[in-house]
């Protein structure tokens, strides 16, 4: 899960006052860091350190960080694992909430559905499912992100959409309060959901429908092998923009002959053109720069104005 929605605020001295008042009001076990480098939680591998990061142990200590932050004014972010997320090489001024932990990261199954914690990696809600025999999940296999993600962004991959599976969201207002929706009701959109810019998703209930374990995994083994022959292997933040509503963006950016352009350690990638892979020392800025370089032949030679599916953060 990734909210983007900040507390304006400044965190006095790079975070150290911050850890210390967050250490006093929640456990043990929550995971407290300063100047923490987020290239190393994102799947692009770019980014400067964030201020605070924070691994929250329970709903009661999430609630606490929220809280403090609010008091303080504090800008803060959600953070899954990273997928779908370029991360500015000034960092984030303020405080990253990774839901990593094992609290938020359980999976478990009652009859035909799964109650998923917000940190799960997707891959692992795909396989438990396969293990109990439940359907209509496999195309989750190959998404690299949590399940919070998933939900915030609506994730999709081989034709179906994350919010296709989901029954009810369990989440925390800014306020700390939690509640559940029902998954129609969070209004998703193509590669989105509003209401988690503002909300933060705890856990998620996802519902398949009985089948065969083996037909599941040759399902997602064409899945995969199908990913495999068309995606690149090199770090990347998946797709980069929307499809528009005529063509598929790759194509597009394929037919303007733009597959290898690069902009110091940012490529093109020439296995998907609607990927820009880190071909090896790339900054954030090289990747903007391309990003931008892409958008404007667009727009100049089709038309076209390439909306941004990955999320940007920092400074």
């Amino acid at each position: 899960m990734k909210s983007r929605e900040a507390i304006p605020g400044t965190m006095p001295r790079g975070g150290k006052q911050a850890a210390d008042e967050l250490a006093r009001r929640v456990s043990p076990e929550t995971v407290i860091r300063c100047d923490e480098p987020l290239a190393k939680h994102t799947t692009l591998r770019v980014g400067g350190p964030a201020d605070l990061y924070v691994e929250p142990a329970s709903d009661s200590d999430l609630k606490e960080v929220v809280a403090c932050c609010r008091e303080h004014a504090w800008p803060m972010f959600i953070l899954g694992r990273g997928s779908n997320l370029l991360v500015k090489d000034g960092g984030f001024r303020g405080a990253v909430i990774c839901l990593s932990h094992a609290h938020f990261s359980r999976v478990t199954v009652e009859g035909d559905r799964l109650n998923c914690g917000a940190g799960a990696r997707v891959k692992m809600v795909s396989a438990t499912a396969r293990r109990h025999s439940l359907a209509g999940l496999e195309f989750l296999d190959g998404i690299p992100g949590s399940v919070g993600g998933a939900l915030r962004m609506n994730a999709g991959s081989m034709g179906g959409s994350m919010f296709d599976l989901v029954e009810s969201v369990r989440l925390m207002g800014l306020d700390g309060q939690v509640y559940e929706r029902m998954g129609r009701d969070l209004e998703p959109q193509y590669r989105g959901c509003p209401l988690l810019k503002t909300q933060i998703a705890l856990s998620a209930v996802l519902r398949g429908h009985p089948g065969s374990s083996e037909a599941i995994g040759q399902r997602m083994n064409e899945y995969n092998q199908k990913r495999w022959q068309s995606q690149p292997a090199a770090p990347s933040a998946g797709c980069i923009f929307k499809n528009p509503t005529s063509l598929s963006a790759g194509q597009l950016i394929d037919e303007l002959g733009l597959k290898g352009m690069r902009v110091g350690g940012a490529v093109v990638a020439a296995e998907h053109a609607n990927f820009i892979v880190n071909g090896g020392g790339a900054t954030a800025g090289d990747m903007l720069e391309l990003i931008e370089v892409i958008r404007r032949r667009v727009r100049a030679e089709r038309a076209i104005d390439l909306e941004m599916e990955v999320e940007v953060v920092g400074e």
